[in-house]
């Protein structure tokens, strides 16, 4: 993720050791009983992850519990995101002087079966993916880029982004997206100054797809 991202943002990407990595007692409590290995895992590795982050930021280790929607809790005047797929977990983290919001995702590089694109992309994306060089699941490069846009729209507007509430450009040769949000969503979002679009960067690199992106302050 380091390089997806700008200097003001501290990227941490999780190592063997993280995976099983001690918890504070207040991000155990958000597991619950019922959690499964893979759960456990990834909650732990992404926490890892989260406090050499905000170690890198110049501040303590501190607890990232989860809200009730799962969302990261960060310390106050920290923007951040977690994402962690099969064998890779990275946390992003920045300080609100620096940026507005951060959005990070990782994913498997591979197909998308027809039902979960019909509910991804929008009709327009699915002719522009036909379009673009072979050798790349497109799909998969927007509904990560989709996921991290979601991530960068909720801490700002507080509410859920439908992934056909973005329609998103990619630009193969750059490695860089751009969203747009849907006007109603952005008429509807009910705070100052609501992101009508978000520019990200993506790479597709063993078997991962990874993008980021930044919401720039006002």
């Amino acid at each position: 993720m380091r390089d997806l991202l700008p200097s003001t943002v501290a990227v941490a990407v999780a190592g063997p050791a993280d995976w099983t990595s001690e918890l504070f007692p207040s991000e155990q409590a958000c597991l619950g009983e019922r959690a499964v290995q893979t759960r456990r895992r990834d909650f732990a590795a992404g926490r890892a992850c989260a406090r050499r982050a905000l170690t890198d930021l110049g501040l303590p280790p501190t607890a990232v519990p989860a809200a009730a929607d799962r969302a990261p809790v960060w310390p106050a005047g920290v923007v951040g995101a977690i994402t962690h797929t099969t064998g890779y977990c990275a946390a992003a983290a920045a300080h609100t002087t620096d940026v507005r919001s951060v959005g990070i995702d990782a994913e498997q590089h591979r197909e998308v079966n027809p039902g979960v694109r019909r509910l991804v992309l929008l009709p327009e994306e699915e002719t522009s993916c036909a379009r673009l060089p072979s050798g790349t699941h497109w799909p998969i490069v927007l509904f990560s880029a989709k996921e991290t846009v979601y991530k960068v729209w909720y801490p700002v507007v507080g509410s859920w982004l439908d992934f056909h509430d973005a329609r998103l450009d990619l630009d193969p040769d750059a490695g860089t997206f751009t969203a747009r949000i849907a006007p109603a969503r952005v008429d509807a979002a009910g705070v100052d100054d609501p992101p009508a679009s978000v520019s990200g960067r993506f790479v597709v690199a063993d078997g991962l797809v990874r993008t980021a992106a930044v919401l720039p302050l006002r």
